[in-house]
């Protein structure tokens, strides 16, 4: 298998680190803009198998070219090249998949459907943890019981050892965070879409220690086009993003006080956006290069099985590899895309057109697949009892 990785950052990174374990990958050409260094868990794998090349994607003729060397093409450039790239790919004639993370842009990729199937291809938007792995799991939820009351889906990065006032670190992007903390989220309520405010509806979620109690509160994104899939036919849906207890109260302040706002304001004599300035002031007090993380998740689908109440969970709390210097969010955002990028080409994700995670990935062989990487899901509340 020929694989094209678009972006070196830490998930493109990773998933290039995951495509070469497998012997079945004889070249993973891993593009960016620039190349200023390997990060350092991919340097024992250079050699001919990995192919660091320099590409702006925004050239559309170049992007063609590579897509056309390759079998299946993995983005985990920013969402707002997605749709242009899903397009290249469905010319090439290349399967391919994103981290994706924002749903308009989902459902202009799925206007794609009759180009991809007259290609025999797949696109598949969405292919992180959240939207992606959390997706797949209530897809599974959901077709193991009779019928389904609600789906309830829990996600977070956190460090290992929060530090205040956030108890928060960088995992992937800033950007991206303060997009979720400040964008409404589709839910379903009585079986009808509605949107929420984001950091609202707080609650506590317990796991495990040494994680304890975290709080979980309304983001956007998560959900993906499952909303809008289930309208009518679940009562009760929604995503939740899980952080330390007080973080949400914190950055809810700062979004009242106007400092994530994105219109300009004079400040002597200059235009600045509070966003922006937020960002690089902010940003580097919550990077710790040397910090650990986890990642806590969970996913509750309940109804009923065999006319009796039934709920199917899963748990996971990933850490950081130790041994290879892997964030717990590069091992299950970047594997995941891996995952779907080599199920794509082995041809295991079917049929031709473009569908989010939930609709077309087999979740008994992805999950294998995660398990296979040591992340260990926990599933539990047999159909036919309440857990």
């Amino acid at each position: 298998m020929r694989m094209l990785v678009l972006r070196a950052g830490l998930q493109g990174s990773a998933c290039a680190y995951d495509l070469l374990q497998n012997p079945e990958v004889s070249q993973v050409r891993l593009a960016d803009l620039r190349f200023d260094h390997l990060p350092d868990f991919l340097k024992p794998l250079s050699g001919p198998r990995l192919i660091p090349t320099t590409l702006d994607v925004r050239d559309r003729e170049a992007v063609l070219a590579l897509m056309r060397e390759s079998d299946a093409v993995m983005s985990a450039i920013p969402y707002y090249f997605n749709l242009a790239l899903a397009e290249c790919a469905v010319e090439a004639g290349v399967h391919f998949c994103d981290l994706g993370g924002n749903t308009e842009i989902v459902f202009q990729q799925k206007e794609l459907a009759d180009r991809a199937v007259a290609k025999g291809v797949t696109v598949v938007p969405d292919c992180g943890v959240a939207p992606g792995m959390v997706n797949i799991l209530a897809e599974y939820g959901i077709h193991q019981l009779d019928s389904v009351d609600s789906v309830r889906i829990y996600v977070g990065g956190l460090p290992q050892e929060p530090e205040p006032p956030l108890n928060y670190q960088i995992v992937y992007s800033l950007e991206g965070v303060l997009d979720y903390y400040t964008t409404r989220s589709w839910v379903l309520r009585e079986g009808q879409r509605t949107q929420v405010t984001a950091l609202s509806e707080r609650e506590p979620i317990q796991f495990p220690e040494p994680v304890g109690t975290l709080e979980a509160f309304h983001t956007a994104g998560g959900l993906s086009t499952m909303a809008f899939r289930y309208e009518g036919k679940i009562p009760e849906m929604e995503y939740k993003t899980l952080r330390y207890p007080g973080h949400a109260e914190i950055m809810q302040t700062i979004r009242e006080l106007g400092l994530l706002d994105t219109e300009p304001v004079e400040v002597k004599g200059a235009m600045v956006s509070p966003h922006d300035l937020f960002v690089s002031v902010v940003g580097p007090k919550l990077t710790k290069p040397k910090g650990k993380d986890l990642l806590a998740l969970r996913v509750i689908v309940r109804g009923s099985k065999g006319g009796r109440p039934a709920e199917r969970r899963f748990d996971l709390v990933d850490r950081y590899d130790e041994k290879h210097g892997i964030s717990a969010m590069m091992r299950t955002t970047g594997y995941s895309l891996s995952i779907t990028g080599q199920m794509q080409a082995r041809g295991e994700v079917r049929p031709p057109g473009v569908w989010t995670p939930d609709e077309c990935m087999p979740a008994k062989e992805y999950i294998a697949e995660l398990h296979a990487r040591g992340i260990e899901l926990k599933e539990t509340g047999d159909a036919g009892t309440r857990g």
